[in-house]
């Protein structure tokens, strides 16, 4: 079975990303699982001379290192990446001898929804660079941006919309399949 990793760019717990992604994982059977930025620091290279790599990021470089493919599941914030999010994958290519493994050639998917009417149209585009950067195979098969997602998922975060549940699980699979051997 394939091993999908999904990574919701948001710190706040009624985040409709991480909703999101809370959904694809009831949804996927097993394949996708989830990773967190929680509890990592501001990147700062004198906090990774003294102290090394902080727990919370070897903890998610080990998931991503584990992973068949990762799903990052970004917010939009001022037309762009979230500073929080960028921060995660700034600390994930420390050392740089690490890219490689965390990040070269493993195939990347985005996925977004906003309470906006473009879903995050603007930060999975700001992704791109970044993750061609890195060395990552980035799906372009689909994409998964949401739209007015207050109408989408109920007060609870619960995904109640069935065709965007549908284009869910469509984006999910194909991901999948992409990354089978």
């Amino acid at each position: 079975m394939v091993k999908l990793l999904g990574i919701s760019g948001s710190l706040r717990k009624g985040s409709y990303n991480t909703a999101l992604l809370n959904a694809a994982i009831a949804r996927s059977n097993g394949t996708l699982s989830a990773g967190t930025i929680q509890g990592i620091p501001l990147y700062d290279g004198d906090l990774e001379a003294a102290e090394g790599i902080p727990a919370a990021v070897q903890a998610l470089k080990d998931q991503i290192e584990a992973a068949d493919g990762v799903i990052l599941f970004t917010p939009e914030y001022n037309n762009s990446i979230p500073g929080v999010f960028k921060n995660a994958i700034d600390w994930l290519s420390r050392p740089s001898s690490d890219i490689s493994k965390v990040f070269g050639n493993r195939p990347f998917a985005i996925a977004g929804t906003s309470p906006g009417n473009f879903g995050t149209q603007l930060s999975q585009n700001a992704w791109l660079p970044v993750l061609h950067t890195l060395g990552a195979r980035t799906w372009s098969g689909k994409r998964l941006m949401i739209p007015r997602a207050g109408e989408v998922f109920d007060a609870e975060g619960r995904l109640v919309d069935e065709a965007t549940a549908k284009r869910l699980d469509a984006f999910v699979a194909g991901f999948a399949e992409f990354v089978s051997p």
